[in-house]
């Protein structure tokens, strides 16, 4: 009975013991787990706001947040929603009508500034100046750009119905949606037997449209040549120096280092482009575009005509995040063939040539003829 007792007794500072020891194990491991300040946040607004709050807005707002508080201007989130439109700006080529519109004074419409040659739109006659002021008996006066571009995407091989104003009159067209696919570079001859090329950006089909552009401009008996790169916002460093290897001739092209310290170089081949060349900048020319004067003007390869540039001497790469939205994050820096870096110095022209508000935005829409062009007509002076 005893010997019973005693064996109870020892039990009972058994579960004891064990269960001290379970609440100390407890209360160390709640120590231990430290709850993010987001997190914590996300959980008080969930749990207490009186309001309604959309979880994924405050996630992409807080991202939004983080990012811009690097204080690296050139890094940047992409909301779920918006990374197929990064996708396709990226590969040149998209879904869609293949127009460019400016939204109008006094919620009045969009101006159709430009229509794709040979895309949906032309096909289905809309010309450039119609007002577009309905989308699938939608009014889209009053809305932004972004709720009409969201009205008129949708799938390949659907038709969506558009409804302009074109000297008073209401006109609807049924314009199918397609791949359409952007020109990156195009060109023209001008007097005296020099050629434009204008380079929109350097992401994809960039080198082989712009060889391609040169070489029809030589075929036709270009001298000399001026590339435009205007309001061009980067891209891919690859294509920069496949364009950059055509032109120039043996030597080093364009360097990068990134954020753990590796550095790579390319380099150009002796094959090289040997005709007078001036190049086209203004303060919308980031990256590659300033990176790609400033590889012909060192090699003295090229006259930098216009406006001074920005200076955007950081490469971002893109990380998707588990959610379906994405983060540009500066990983490393560019420098040119002499080892300069333009972040936040950039490119004066050698020849500088202002020009007013009007022009600029005739200039990036694309409405100014070169004779109109204050800019093309110092180019081609400075080449005489």
């Amino acid at each position: 009975m005893k010997v019973k007792k005693k064996l109870l007794c020892i039990g009972s500072y058994i579960l004891v013991a064990a269960l001290a020891a379970a609440i100390t194990l407890t209360v160390f491991a709640q120590q231990e787990v430290e709850i993010s300040k987001l997190d914590q946040l996300e959980a008080l607004i969930g749990e207490r706001f009186i309001g309604e709050s959309d979880q994924e807005a405050l996630e992409d707002a807080a991202a939004d947040a983080m990012v811009k508080a690097t204080g690296d201007r050139w890094s940047y989130y992409i909301p779920a929603s918006q990374y197929e439109t990064y996708t396709e700006q990226m590969a040149n080529a998209y879904v869609g009508v293949g127009i460019t519109i400016q939204e109008a004074e006094e919620d009045a419409g969009f101006v159709v500034m430009a229509v794709t040659a040979g895309g949906p739109a032309e096909d289905a006659g809309m010309m450039v100046e119609d007002l577009l002021i309905g989308v699938e008996d939608q009014d889209v006066r009053g809305m932004t750009t972004t709720e009409v571009r969201n009205l008129v995407r949708g799938e390949e091989g659907t038709t969506v119905r558009m409804t302009v104003l074109r000297k008073g009159e209401n006109i609807t067209l049924a314009v199918e949606r397609r791949r359409v696919e952007t020109p990156v570079a195009t060109y023209e001859m001008l007097t005296n037997q020099v050629g434009l090329v204008t380079i929109e950006n350097f992401d994809s089909r960039c080198a082989d449209e712009t060889i391609a552009a040169i070489e029809t401009l030589l075929g036709n008996g270009a001298k000399k040549l001026i590339f435009d790169v205007r309001n061009n916002p980067g891209g891919y460093a690859s294509e920069l120096v496949k364009v950059l290897d055509y032109l120039l001739p043996e030597g080093e092209l364009f360097r990068t280092v990134t954020y753990d310290g590796k550095e790579n170089v390319d380099y150009s081949d002796a094959n090289c482009l040997e005709l007078p060349m001036a190049v086209l900048v203004n303060s919308s020319s980031y990256s590659a575009a300033e990176f790609f004067a400033a590889a012909l003007s060192e090699y003295e390869a090229a006259i930098v005509v216009g406006e001074q540039t920005v200076g955007k001497g950081y490469f971002q790469n893109t990380f998707r995040l588990d959610d379906g939205s994405a983060v540009a994050l500066s990983v490393g820096k560019y420098f040119t063939p002499k080892g300069s870096s333009l972040a936040d110095v950039g490119i004066t022209p050698d020849v500088v040539v202002t020009v007013d508000e009007e022009t600029s935005s005739a200039i990036y829409y694309g409405t100014l003829t070169p004779e109109e062009d204050p800019q093309i007509q110092a180019a081609l002076k400075a080449l005489k």
